[in-house]
């Protein structure tokens, strides 16, 4: 296994993390995982340290910022410590795993994003703000989409988790052997029963008023994430007694003349990332998240097993395990705020439909679990191995 890091923030990272950990489990296998920095994984060993059970780390170094010296060193020092492993050490891997672009030899690749689709929508705002830090994204990104076309075309295995990645795959590198296996969300930890213990105390902890109304947004990349269009659908929304709490790790400054310019200063927190992430869904009624472009989007399945009702853009890959209107609400067009606007209104005003909705939400993510993940998954690798083998003895 190739990662460049591991924990629970981040959703790619969270994914193989819970992976790993039920892989490691399984009879006769042996998992090596090769990464710069790992945190909050259980059963984990440092190498050379092997044992039954484990997940044995080997640590690769890593360079400071900037990002894209730092990926070109990443991408050249797990290869080369592989290589030594291999050769001086005496390790055989049966198979190489990875999540996305880490190496030109992974046998099997899970897709998380997918940077030739995802780089058309940004390229137009770094284009138009041509400052350093938007010079270095467009490096990178271009770099990225390069080794796409180079290692998505070879004859290795792909997954991917959504079917509109999925449809990418075929668009962009004509791959129509893709399945689709889908995030999981752990129903024990993210569950109503969670939330309502945690309410109380969790809203009088971040501020929140018994009456207001908490609309709930998670990321990283506000941007991207839709946070204009929400700010401005929410401009239109007085008559709503509401704050919202924006969670995730940007720079709020970018914001601050949007929120003057719209006297939302008093309706808008930005409380920070938290290991703890269960406390904003606790102290939130609703989850929004019009994101531009989202692979998957693993907060929304994470509310809708909390209970929470679940405004989702339907270009987040999440989306497709909603049924308008049903366990959540679809946003078509998520640069639109007199749409968004509109749907904010019906979830504040008709509560019985709301509870409905929630209902049906939580319903649906317990069919998504991380066991069914990880099920899903081992299939893949298995079927993996097997093409493997036989490209080997042709």
């Amino acid at each position: 296994m190739v990662s460049p890091f591991l924990d629970r923030r981040h959703g790619t990272e969270r994914c193989i993390a819970e992976q790993l950990e039920r892989f490691a489990k399984y009879p006769d296998t042996e998992i090596h995982l090769y990464a710069q920095h790992v945190e909050d994984l259980s059963n984990l060993v440092r190498y050379p340290a092997r044992a039954t059970g484990t997940i044995v780390w080997h640590k690769v170094s890593r360079l400071p910022r900037p990002h894209l010296f730092g990926y070109l060193w990443w991408f050249l020092a797990n290869r080369l410590q592989r290589w030594w492993d291999e050769k001086v050490s005496g390790l055989k891997f049966d198979l190489l795993y990875s999540p996305g672009i880490n190496a030109f030899d992974a046998d099997a690749i899970s897709i998380h994003i997918i940077f030739n689709e995802f780089y058309q929508r940004v390229r137009p705002r770094l284009v138009r703000n041509r400052n350093l830090t938007n010079v270095h994204r467009q490096l990178y990104y271009n770099l990225i989409c390069l080794l796409e076309k180079v290692i998505y075309r070879q004859r290795n295995s792909l997954t991917t988790i959504s079917a509109h990645s999925s449809a990418c795959l075929l668009k962009f590198f004509q791959r129509s052997d893709v399945p689709v296996i889908r995030y999981g969300v752990d129903t024990e930890a993210f569950s109503p029963a969670s939330r309502a213990k945690r309410r109380d105390s969790e809203r009088a902890s971040l501020g929140i008023e018994a009456t207001d109304f908490c609309l709930l947004m998670i990321g990283n990349d506000w941007k991207n994430k839709g946070l204009d269009t929400l700010l401005d659908a929410l401009s239109g929304c007085r008559e709503i007694g509401f704050t919202l709490l924006v969670v995730g790790s940007d720079d709020r400054r970018s914001y601050d003349e949007q929120i003057r310019r719209l006297h939302l200063e008093s309706k808008i927190r930005f409380p920070g990332s938290s290991p703890d992430v269960m406390r904003f869904y606790a102290a939130a009624d609703a989850y929004v998240a019009p994101s531009l472009e989202d692979a998957y989007g693993l907060p929304i399945l994470e509310a809708m097993a909390c209970g929470l009702a679940v405004i989702a853009s339907s270009r987040a890959g999440a989306s497709e395990i909603i049924l308008d209107g049903q366990n959540g609400f679809v946003l078509r067009d998520p640069e639109d705020p007199r749409e968004l606007a509109t749907l904010l209104r019906q979830i504040y005003s008709d509560a019985a439909l709301r509870i409905k909705i929630a209902n049906a939400a939580t319903r649906t993510a317990m069919e998504h679990t991380w066991d069914r993940n990880a099920a899903a998954t081992w299939e893949f690798l298995t079927a993996a191995l097997a093409q493997k083998g036989q490209r080997q003895t042709k």
